[in-house]
């Protein structure tokens, strides 16, 4: 069972054009502050003026340190100015419909429910038959930095983006039919040409209705948002702001790694990879990036592409996580070629699908990476596997898109909600 509630204080953009300028990018989708900064520029009332307010700044150089109690400061004063805008509304007790049009994926209609999840659902240690699943360790740090983010804004701003099987499909198409009977209350396109629909829901009896098909759903699974979700656990919350979408309508793409670490002379570096995988050309060559599992890139400055195929027995097929191609590169070629068993080592950059296998190997060209590696999408039938063995996935193993956009629809807390 999924219990949704909905958000008693909404903070949301007044009409399509508000809100074009006020949503944005999570702050995890972006390689960089200056990328950051750089949006700030063109859209100064973004969002993330508040989600990542150390990167308001007169110019790159002037940039401040990410949770710093200055730059919390600063997104609790940014925060009451967005309140105050004549962009903004508050309305109350509502959930929402949310729908994603992507251009590269016309046959496909993404569709569904945002409001308020509940925090004692999560699946823990502590709540082990908890109905919301993870798939991704939380790291305790980058938890903290949400909570304290909450904290000084007094506001939930993240959704926490989430699958559900829906099996039945009864759940999608009383969403669909919602949502063609009446026009959206904004719309809007993000960076990538998607296409951004929300229509607030505000009628009881509708909000029920959208309450008993989300509680017939046995479990959902957290594609997006670990960290959004554990900050509000944190804080003693009993929600966090979610939105679910029937599984089958969400679209995964790779995540890719730059490897930090010295070259090694190509006969050691043939002959480590040798053990562990098959190692031939790639059929193209030039920029490669893969699309069937079990195909791994390579790109090393002195070879240039290559393709990677586990050997058996280098890995359990029968344990979801491990037998995920994520998994297989962090044992057999990270720890085992490169000497980098943390997957959280600094030396491993995580790179999503926003950079493409050119951008990759110019960081390798460049000489600001050592190797870059490319990766094949997790498919859906292998996330939610991972999620149904209740293991986790390898970290940044699954790139979501299209995203979920920060910004459409905000929960003001100011002491409620715990």
């Amino acid at each position: 069972m999924i219990t949704i509630t909905p958000v008693r204080r909404a903070l949301v953009p007044i009409d399509s054009a508000a809100a074009a300028r006020i949503s944005a990018p999570n702050y995890d989708e972006f390689q960089s502050d200056r990328e950051i900064w750089e949006l700030l520029q063109a859209h100064p009332m973004s969002v993330l003026r508040v989600t990542m307010a150390h990167c308001h700044a007169d110019s790159p150089e002037a940039i401040g340190v990410r949770d710093s109690p200055e730059a919390l400061a600063k997104a609790g004063t940014h925060m009451e100015e967005l309140e105050a805008s004549d962009l903004t509304e508050e309305v109350a007790d509502v959930l929402w419909v949310y729908e994603i049009e992507a251009p590269n994926r016309p046959d496909v209609r993404q569709i569904g429910l945002g409001g308020m999840a509940r925090t004692d659902e999560i699946r823990t240690e502590a709540t082990p038959t908890g109905t919301i699943i993870r798939n991704e360790g939380v790291r305790e740090p980058k938890a903290r930095g949400r909570a304290d983010l909450i904290q000084a804004t007094h506001a939930i701003i993240g959704m926490v983006n989430n699958g559900v099987d829906d099996a039945s499909g009864d759940f999608q198409r009383y969403l669909e039919a919602h949502a063609d009977g009446t026009s959206p209350d904004f719309d809007v396109r993000d960076q990538h040409g998607n296409r951004h629909r929300v229509w607030i829901v505000s009628d009881g009896q509708t909000i029920q209705r959208l309450q008993e098909l989300l509680a017939a759903e046995p479990h959902a699974y957290v594609a997006d948002g670990n960290h959004r979700s554990a900050a509000a656990a944190m804080l003693g919350y009993e929600h966090f702001l979610s939105v679910f979408f029937p599984a089958r309508t969400m679209g995964i793409r790779p995540y890719n790694r730059l490897v930090h670490t010295p070259a090694l002379p190509t006969d050691q570096l043939t002959a480590a990879i040798g053990e562990k995988f098959g190692l031939d050309t790639p059929p193209d060559a030039e920029f490669y990036q893969p699309t069937e599992t079990h195909d791994i890139g390579l790109y090393t400055p002195e070879r240039g592409w290559l393709r990677l195929r586990p050997l058996p027995g280098t890995f359990d097929p029968d344990d979801a996580a491990e037998a995920i191609d994520y998994g297989i590169v962090q044992k057999n070629l990270f720890a085992h070629v490169f000497g980098v068993a943390d997957a959280t080592d600094e030396r491993l950059t995580f790179v999503g699908s926003n950079k493409d296998a050119a951008w990759l190997q110019g960081e390798v060209d460049e000489g600001r990476a050592g190797y870059a590696v490319t990766l094949p999408a997790v498919t859906m039938e292998e996330f939610i596997e991972v999620c149904r063995q209740n293991r986790q996935m390898p970290p940044k193993s699954t790139w979501f898109e299209p995203k979920v956009r920060s910004g459409l629809v905000m929960a003001l807390l100011d002491g409620e909600g715990r």
